[in-house]
């Protein structure tokens, strides 16, 4: 593909010799034919040596390359191009003859469904959505337009997925929330009658789980993206544009609101609300309610200035430790002569 025909179709101002593009690639590691990118100034030297064919970066750099795409957000625009160039997963169309579809099921015509797919009765799947092999669909579930499920996923009974959703393999949706009722000393089971419900635009990561609500909905608000190996716990809810990062786990009926980020490892009690633009770093511990914007890590959860100030002194306990020995001697010496002149 020409440098110009990719700038055509991710919107961007060539600047400099039209080229072939190949793919993309790091400014370090790019050769001739792929495109790069500059998105922070701190490696604008790499510039001077890098072998890339063209690079994406702001207007004020492009004299230092041969070839540019002129951008005001190149790490977005890169995105753009990624897509682009993105190797497509699959190689089948059409509902394959060793997919099992229920009769009840209602697939629309133009979605795939490959080889050993199972799509249980009252299934909904919209149109152009994509069912890889090892797929069990349940009762009554429904898919949205153009939604994809990779291979070995389970997606229980009841779920809704909308518009777009992406759901990596090996993920479940809809498994049972983990309730139980303490009898004699017995762990009894209460049935987790709820759904899951997934809003448009929602990706969920490879091995992530997203339990079913005891009663009522878990929901995933639109645009939000699940890490792999993530833990959604029952009842639980969030809004729009969330990112839950890997291996965090929220535990049930927690509510998130728009744009909470939950780093890696992070851990949410059950019942708590954090607000609207949240940020929790990783292998934090959220014990209680979190306001909007706020910023925060540690376990048990700081704001973002204490956490900070607390790992200094902590880096510091070692000699602090020391000099508090040193001291105590001191004393011990000081008391001892003032017993003497008593």
């Amino acid at each position: 593909m020409l440098l110009s025909e990719l700038a055509g179709l991710i919107g961007l101002k060539m600047a400099g010799k039209d080229k072939e593009i190949s793919g993309l690639n790091t400014l370090e590691l790019a050769g001739p034919t792929e495109l790069s990118f500059l998105a922070n100034a701190k490696y604008e030297s790499a510039l001077a040596v890098t072998k890339a064919g063209a690079v994406v970066l702001e207007e004020k750099y492009a004299d230092q390359v041969e070839s540019a795409l002129i951008s005001e957000n190149p790490y977005m625009d890169l995105a753009k191009a990624m897509h682009v160039f993105a190797r497509p997963q699959g190689c089948l169309e059409g509902i394959h003859e060793l997919a099992f579809i229920h009769p009840d099921a209602d697939v629309d015509d133009s979605a795939t469904v490959y080889p050993f797919a199972f799509i249980g009765k009252g299934v909904k799947i919209g149109p152009n959505c994509k069912i890889f092999s090892g797929v069990y669909i349940g009762e009554d579930v429904v898919l949205g337009p153009g939604c994809i499920i990779y291979p070995n996923c389970s997606i229980m009974a009841g779920t809704v997925i909308g518009t777009g959703g992406i759901v990596q393999p090996g993920a479940v949706l809809g498994g049972d929330g983990f309730g139980y009722a303490q009898v004699s000393g017995k762990h009894v089971k209460i049935p987790q009658i709820g759904t899951v419900e997934l809003q448009d635009q929602v990706e969920i990561g490879a091995n992530a789980c997203v339990d079913r609500a005891a009663l009522d909905v878990t929901r995933i608000g639109a645009g939000s993206k699940i890490d792999n190996l993530v833990q959604i716990a029952h009842n639980v809810t969030t809004g729009e544009d969330c990112l839950v990062i890997s291996q965090s786990g929220v535990a049930g009926s927690t509510k998130l609101g728009k744009g909470v980020i939950l780093a890696a490892q992070a851990g949410l009690v059950d019942n708590i609300k954090i607000g609207d633009g949240a940020i929790i770093g990783a292998q934090a511990g959220v014990t209680n309610d979190v306001p909007a914007g706020f910023m925060g890590a540690g376990s048990p959860l700081l704001e973002k200035g204490n956490f900070l100030r607390s790992s200094i002194y902590h880096r510091k306990l070692p000699d602090m430790a020391k000099k508090m020995s040193v001291l105590e001697k001191r004393i011990k010496a000081l008391e001892a002569e003032l017993s003497k002149e008593d």
